[in-house]
């Protein structure tokens, strides 16, 4: 099933969430210990993402410093196809991203998640490594998300990177794309973020999940533009509950993003991170319980590798 044919049709607002894959070196349980307990409220989706190579250096003791390129969650794949196999309901999907990849690689991906009939994709270029500022595309890679969505709605129509290529078979993807209510970080203005936006949905992308907000007045702005600029697709807001003191600090940095000054106050004055944590989840049952009184298809939160608080919200609101 597409998923985006569930976001037109639905008459209710779905629960859907998205995980990590464990560090290198973890297990599948690790990922079952998020997803079981937030089964009981019948996600429509379970998202699953996809992280860049970074580089590292090692010293040795002779002194001599090794570069080395490693992959430090990798198995998006497999992960995805283990949890459309356990859990028969939700659609599993995949994340693909342009960072780290050649085009080959990239079709070769998307041959396998075609052989395990996993149709549903959420396509990003995806951030720099984390010791690296500036994106930098793979040689023989893509430098832009839209880019990734013309090799895929290619794929789509039968057309391969080898055009001597027999007997192509098509795929049959469907795509979404993320979109930024508070524009993306290297975007110079919203208007022309939501100009690429609208060139993705041209391209082929379905529906648009956005980044986290903590102000929902700026997913309602977000919208009301995108539907001036001529995008009607599902757009499902992105939650995402603040957890330690830090992430006053952290998120804004990470996801240039900003917190309001209620809920900053509230964090700040917090005795201890459990204390934050609480008040993180008070605050997105608010936000969701408004979004979804908005009418969303769907309420889409960011687990980042743990799903205690928002089993509590979930309890709260679906």
């Amino acid at each position: 099933m597409k998923l985006v044919d569930k976001l037109k049709d639905t008459k209710k607002t779905y629960f859907s969430f998205e995980i990590l894959p464990p560090m290198k070196g973890g297990s599948m349980e690790d990922i079952y210990k998020v997803i079981d307990p937030l089964t009981e409220f019948d996600p429509m989706n379970i998202n699953v993402t996809y992280h860049q190579q970074e580089v590292v250096y090692k010293e040795h003791k002779t002194g001599l410093i090794e570069k080395k390129t490693i992959r430090k969650r990798p198995g998006t794949v497999a992960i995805s196809a283990a949890v459309k196999n356990r859990y028969q309901n939700p659609i599993v999907v995949p994340h693909l991203i342009c960072g780290g990849f050649t085009k080959e690689e990239t079709e070769d991906a998307l041959i396998d998640l075609n052989f395990l009939e996993m149709t549903n994709l959420l396509v990003l270029r995806g951030d720099p490594p984390a010791n690296q500022k500036y994106f930098t595309v793979e040689k023989g890679g893509h430098n832009h998300t839209l880019d990734l969505i013309k090799q895929i709605m290619n794929l789509n129509q039968g057309i391969y990177c080898d055009e001597n290529l027999q007997n192509k078979t098509r795929t049959n993807f469907s795509i979404g794309v993320a979109g930024y209510p508070e524009k993306h970080n290297e975007a110079p203005n919203i208007k022309s973020d939501l100009k690429y936006l609208k060139m993705k949905i041209d391209a082929g992308a379905k529906y648009i999940i956005t980044q986290m907000f903590f102000d929902n007045q700026k997913y309602f702005d977000f919208v009301d533009l995108c539907r001036k600029e001529g995008i009607n697709v599902p757009i499902v807001p992105g939650i995402k509950p603040l957890r330690i003191k830090q992430d006053l600090e952290l998120l804004p940095q990470v996801f240039n993003i900003d917190i309001p000054d209620e809920l900053a106050s509230e964090i700040a004055k917090a005795k201890d991170n459990k204390s934050a944590n609480q008040i993180g989840i008070e605050w997105a049952i608010q936000q969701s319980k408004e979004i979804i009184e908005y009418g969303v298809p769907a309420v889409h939160f960011y687990t980042i590798g743990r799903s205690d608080n928002i089993k509590q919200i979930a309890k709260s609101v679906f």
